[in-house]
């Protein structure tokens, strides 16, 4: 099998939003992730972090953003985060998606505290 054959197997990119024609923009976007990590990604390179509904993806998450904050950002991405288990106790953490929003300088987003 050749490289060139390898590349006639990947799937095609999305170009359209998948949740938003079910969803609106706020349920797209849950909430900002408030942390230290948080924050010093916005204060350091303009990054800002959301908890976002799990069958959104990229493109959903442009258009929220689009229309909640009236900002365009750079690029995004999403991630699945994992739930996180203790031995023979509760669970820790439930799983969600996040993603990462990257903003041009002189962008930003309010956020409260």
């Amino acid at each position: 099998m050749t490289f060139k054959n390898i590349l006639q197997k990947r799937a095609a990119k999305q170009k359209k939003p998948r949740a938003l024609g079910k969803l609106s923009p706020y349920q797209v976007l849950w909430k900002p992730l408030v942390t230290e990590k948080a924050y010093k990604m916005v204060e350091d390179k303009n990054i800002y972090t959301f908890h976002i509904h799990n069958n959104a993806n990229k493109n959903d998450v442009v258009a929220s953003l689009q229309t909640i904050y009236w900002v365009t950002p750079v690029s995004v991405r999403t991630m699945n985060v994992v739930r996180k288990w203790r031995m023979n106790r509760k669970l820790v953490r439930r799983a969600y998606k996040k993603a990462y929003v990257s903003l041009k300088k002189w962008d930003s987003i309010e956020l409260a505290a």
